[in-house]
């Protein structure tokens, strides 16, 4: 699944095929990736609105209009392809814009049919639902060391589980999340509430710094999740622990084991995470 490096690579990449441009058609194949909006109003009023800015939100990209916003969460497997218009609809190619040229579509690709959109008015953005349900960002100058600890001090789930917690911090996923417990030498079996204010304020800085590396490669291209519009990222060259069960441990020379904590494949040097 696509985290916060690999959204934000995304939306770069669409800025420069979409800003100033217009859709001035839309067909909807799948009417379960639409969200509390219905399906025709929806191919009716994402037309003829400039697209003006394009940004993120935890793990929803944000294409905003003149008057609307379009919000999109890729999920599993979610991906974009540009497309001639007279190239013949694709069997999981479930949204398909046309842009103002005429000519050329704005295609959303999802093999799984987990990926949602919505739209929502510009005012108050942050304010409406499902952006006002999430944490701060990994770079927000709010998420500090007291904050984190206030949201683990009640939970009992593991803390591997509670990282994961969009409510917590926004955009972290499986892979960054086991990454980050590597780094800070925190077993992903801890308790979220034993975790000590130093140790949350190791959590934050590297949060921060392992997704800012990780954008700066464009993210982590994985057998699950690959782009042909260009998010082939490079962050997987720089993994510790994520996908690598049975190898060597790069601080102890262990072996890195996988484990499966409320379902989630979680991989971790038992010695260095203790």
């Amino acid at each position: 699944m696509p985290e916060k490096p690999e959204v934000i690579t995304v939306s770069k990449s669409l800025e420069k095929r979409l800003l100033g441009r217009s859709f001035i058609k839309c067909r909807v194949f799948h009417e379960n990736i639409i969200q509390n909006y219905p399906i025709h109003p929806f191919e009716k009023d994402v037309c003829h609105q400039k697209i003006k800015k394009i940004t993120t939100r935890g793990k929803w990209i944000i294409i905003q209009m003149e008057r609307q916003s379009l919000l999109i969460h890729l999920r599993m497997e979610g991906k974009f392809f540009f497309r001639d218009n007279n190239i013949p609809k694709n069997i999981h190619e479930h949204v398909i814009f046309l842009l103002d040229d005429g000519k050329m579509t704005f295609r959303f690709h999802d093999v799984r049919k987990f990926g949602k959109m919505t739209l929502l008015p510009n005012e108050d953005l942050e304010n409406q639902s499902p952006l006002n349900a999430l944490g701060y960002e990994y770079n927000d100058p709010d998420l500090t060391k007291e904050y984190l600890k206030e949201k683990l001090v009640r939970k009992r789930l593991p803390i591997k589980v509670a990282l994961l917690d969009q409510s917590i911090i926004a955009g972290i996923g499986n892979i960054y999340d086991d990454e980050i417990l590597f780094q800070s030498h925190i077993c992903p079996y801890r308790a979220a509430s034993s975790i000590s204010l130093k140790e949350c304020d190791t959590l934050i800085k590297n949060t921060q710094l392992i997704l800012s590396q990780a954008i700066l490669k464009g993210g982590t291209t994985i057998k699950s999740f690959t782009s042909e519009e260009g998010v082939h990222g490079l962050f997987q060259n720089e993994l510790k622990v994520h996908g690598k069960e049975g190898s060597r441990c790069p601080n102890c020379g262990g072996v890195i084991q996988k484990d499966f904590i409320r379902g989630r494949g979680t991989y971790y040097c038992s010695n260095c995470q203790k």
